[in-house]
């Protein structure tokens, strides 16, 4: 349909990965990437990212929920434009930037791109009603970055293909906002390279925090956890060995002792799929 927004993206975004696919040409045929206008940088504070968050994250919930409805309303605009500016970049300006600065950039797009795909379809009560099979949401290739290759990008892409295998820094788990309430808060601030570990340790310490998803009963011996952590247990266990060496010292005190103690037993909760608004 002419006048649909979501057909207008792609005419977009096919438009970009064009030129992305010029810029690779021109870096093969000797041409300097600061010399074509095709390989833009980006702002590493991911600052455009940081006021769409400041907006609409209810300011109660510490990022938890979002106003989709204002969202979809006011900020549609902006959001795209932050969108865009991902999609410009080209490998030869991406080969050039740091672990902790790729690491930002797709942890933004991700939950950027996944509070887009909600706007694309709301009102929805779950991210899970997008698509015919079982989570189809997250493996429609939708997310026109082409810093690896040729072709769009799913949010499981983002995660498992990149994220996962390329970086092996299980504290991404923190950070990547799927619009359900049983993933960890989006928060109100973009990641960004300068502040990423401090960013992701304070990340894992405020999921662990919360009591609805991560706790621990000292009269049961029982440390209750999100079903992420078994998901990705293979993640926690190659980073500290085992799962609850990982867990414990995001905990509080004085669960984080605890937990150390022998015959702790681990219970993994239900996930909620509830859309994370308001």
């Amino acid at each position: 349909m002419p006048g649909d927004p979501r057909a207008a993206r792609l005419r977009a975004a096919r438009g970009l990965s064009v030129a992305a696919a010029l810029a690779v040409v021109a870096l093969a045929a000797g041409v300097p990437a600061a010399e074509s206008p095709a390989c833009p940088d980006i702002d590493h504070t991911h600052a455009a990212w940081t006021r769409l968050l400041q907006t609409y994250a209810a300011p109660q919930s510490h990022g938890e929920r979002l106003d989709y409805a204002r969202w979809q309303r006011e900020g549609q605009p902006e959001l795209d434009a932050y969108l865009r500016s991902l999609a410009a970049v080209c490998p030869a300006t991406y080969v050039g930037w740091s672990t902790p600065q790729q690491i930002a950039f797709w942890l933004n797009a991700y939950n950027a791109s996944a509070v887009r795909l909600v706007l694309d379809h709301y009102p929805i009560k779950s991210i899970r009603q997008i698509g015919i099979l079982p989570l189809a949401a997250f493996r429609t290739r939708f997310i026109p970055i082409h810093v690896l290759g040729d072709r769009d990008l799913s949010l499981d892409a983002i995660e498992h293909d990149i994220l996962r295998k390329r970086f092996h820094e299980p504290r991404i788990h923190f950070a990547l906002a799927c619009a359900a309430v049983g993933c960890p808060k989006i928060g109100t601030e973009a990641y960004r390279a300068a502040d990423l570990d401090a960013q992701l340790t304070a990340r894992g310490r405020a999921f662990l925090a919360d009591g609805t998803k991560n706790h621990y009963v000292a009269s049961l011996k029982t440390l209750y956890l999100s079903p992420i952590f078994d998901w990705y247990r293979a993640d926690f266990e190659a980073a500290a060995g085992s799962l609850v060496a990982f867990v414990a010292p995001y905990l509080p005190e004085p669960d984080a002792t605890a937990v150390r103690e022998p015959g702790v037993k681990i219970v993994f909760l239900p996930y909620e799929w509830a859309l994370n608004g308001l």
